[in-house]
């Protein structure tokens, strides 16, 4: 099996500041420390072409920072991500104009990733078709619910045909028809070889889908393997976690997050 993406080492941390005075400091005083925050740290696997993968943890935890940074709108503050063909995100709102109607934004999508006028033409009928938003496609996505807008970004980015897919939460609303077509399209492109990563709370849904799983817990990756060995783990997790009360929950995730902020 070809390697798909490789991460090494990867860590993502943010500068925090409560006052524009804290701000300031940070750029006027070189010797300056700020506080900052790890959304990760030091997270290393390896997709292969074919790999299902599933991002699990709960909220809070970093799978989005994750996902963006495989999808390449974040950048690492430390360590490498290697990705070895073309990435397309698929999140609501991503990379929809909300001032353009569906029709213009399908346009507009396009020619961002590189298609020339002619393609996009052609592609177009079908994208339209796979959305199922019918004479909605001519409206402004303003005016489009959560799962309107899903649906149309995830048509967009499955006719293109990426090599590496990145779906965060894209199949949590609207109705279960568009889901079951969405993920019958998944399926196809793990038959071609393609990658996935699939952000989900939908437990049925990773357990379905995925091959592998990636759980984040704190920023850090706390198991990485196949659906059957990881799952039951992250899933006795939950268990346990959804049962306590809601200042235990308070309390587990201040916890956590202790060994997440520092000085710098």
């Amino acid at each position: 099996m070809k390697e798909s993406v490789v991460i090494h080492k990867l860590t993502k941390e943010y500068k925090i500041f409560r006052t524009n005075k804290e701000r300031l400091k940070d750029v006027f005083l070189p010797r300056h420390k700020s506080k900052r925050f790890h959304a990760l740290t030091d997270i290393s696997f390896t997709a292969y072409e074919g790999d299902i993968i599933g991002l699990v943890g709960i909220n809070g935890s970093g799978k989005s920072t994750l996902s963006n940074i495989i999808g390449g709108s974040l950048q690492p503050s430390s360590g490498t991500i290697e990705r070895h063909g073309d990435v397309n995100v698929i999140a609501i709102n991503s990379g929809l104009n909300t001032q353009l109607n569906g029709i213009d934004n399908i346009e507009y999508k396009m020619l961002l990733l590189g298609f020339t006028k002619k393609e996009i033409k052609e592609l177009t009928p079908e994208i339209i078709e796979f959305s199922e938003l019918g004479e909605f496609i001519y409206q402004p996505v303003k005016k489009y619910s959560s799962g309107m807008k899903s649906k149309l970004g995830f048509a967009i980015n499955v006719m293109v045909n990426p090599d590496i897919l990145v779906i965060d939460e894209a199949l949590s609303v609207g109705d279960q028809t568009f889901t079951k077509k969405s993920l019958d399209k998944m399926n196809q492109f793990k038959e071609a070889g393609k990658t996935i990563f699939f952000v989900s709370h939908n437990i049925g849904q990773v357990k379905d889908f995925c091959t592998k799983i990636a759980w984040i817990e704190g920023g850090k990756l706390k198991a990485f393997g196949s659906n059957e060995e990881v799952l039951p783990q992250y899933q006795e997790f939950l268990k346990e976690f959804n049962q306590k009360s809601a200042h235990d929950k308070k309390a587990f995730k201040d916890e956590i997050d202790k060994t997440r902020f520092f000085y710098k």
